[in-house]
């Protein structure tokens, strides 16, 4: 995917809505001023609080009220009730691109991203030796990292963006138990992210009290957007990124 454009966007980012049945459109007005201040918005996982078929119905109810372009991925939360295609498909019906195994230009703008998967970070990281079962887990961790890698290598925009749930550095999950930082994100998710030169920024969730702000290896910035920092560091539950 090749896009030459160079005028820069308003991306908008937020994580961990956590939609329930008993929402009553709790996010309408808000992806309405979302609509006003950015050209595009991320949405980065648990965007319901267990994945049934009422909350994403909710949240696209909600939607409606968005007029610019969305793009997410899907969180831990969404998997919860074992039908992650089914909240794919409401979401994509109400309007939205689901990235995960596609990648989209908007406006000049390469998006690229997957749920992600947990494993630890750097030094800590977990490796594929042992038991099945460990192997198992370190290979759904790789696979992630390979689907984003494959997604920001389809796009030849000079602009961008890697969307995640999970975090793909240690620095934006401080804040959270130190005991569970290896269940917040993978170091796999950087390593890809840090092979491309034209990757912008990242934004990502699930860390509720983690650090807002980090950056790859490389120095590529990566931004916490769960709402929960954010409202708390901002006093909104979203983020605006020129890119």
């Amino acid at each position: 995917m090749s896009d030459t454009s160079e005028a820069p966007i308003r991306l908008a980012a937020i994580g961990d809505l956590h939609v329930t049945e008993q929402s009553e459109h709790r996010y309408r007005e808000l992806f309405a001023e979302i609509s006003e201040k950015a050209d595009v918005v991320a949405l980065c996982g648990d965007l319901t609080n267990f994945g049934k078929t009422g909350e994403v119905e909710s949240l696209a109810e909600d939607l409606r009220a968005c007029t610019i372009p969305a793009v997410a991925v899907l969180g831990n939360h969404d998997y919860e009730c074992g039908q992650p295609d089914e909240v794919n498909r409401i979401l994509t019906q109400a309007g939205v691109t689901m990235l995960d195994d596609q990648a989209v230009v908007i406006k000049g703008v390469g998006f690229a991203g997957v749920k992600g998967f947990l494993g630890g970070f750097g030094r800590g990281e977990l490796g594929a030796f042992g038991e099945t079962a460990v192997k198992t887990f370190v290979e759904e961790s790789l696979n992630e990292a390979r689907k984003l890698e494959n997604g920001l290598r389809s796009l030849r925009t000079d602009r961008t963006v890697a969307v995640l749930h999970y975090a793909p550095i240690v620095d934006t999950v401080q804040g959270e138990p130190p005991e569970i930082h290896p269940f917040l994100g993978s170091s796999r998710l950087a390593d890809a992210v840090d092979r491309f030169d034209n990757v912008k920024l990242v934004v990502h969730g699930h860390a509720h009290r983690g650090t807002y702000e980090g950056r790859t290896r490389r120095g590529i910035p990566v931004y916490n957007v769960a709402q929960f920092v954010l409202s708390e560091a901002f006093g909104r539950p979203y983020a605006v990124f020129e890119v």
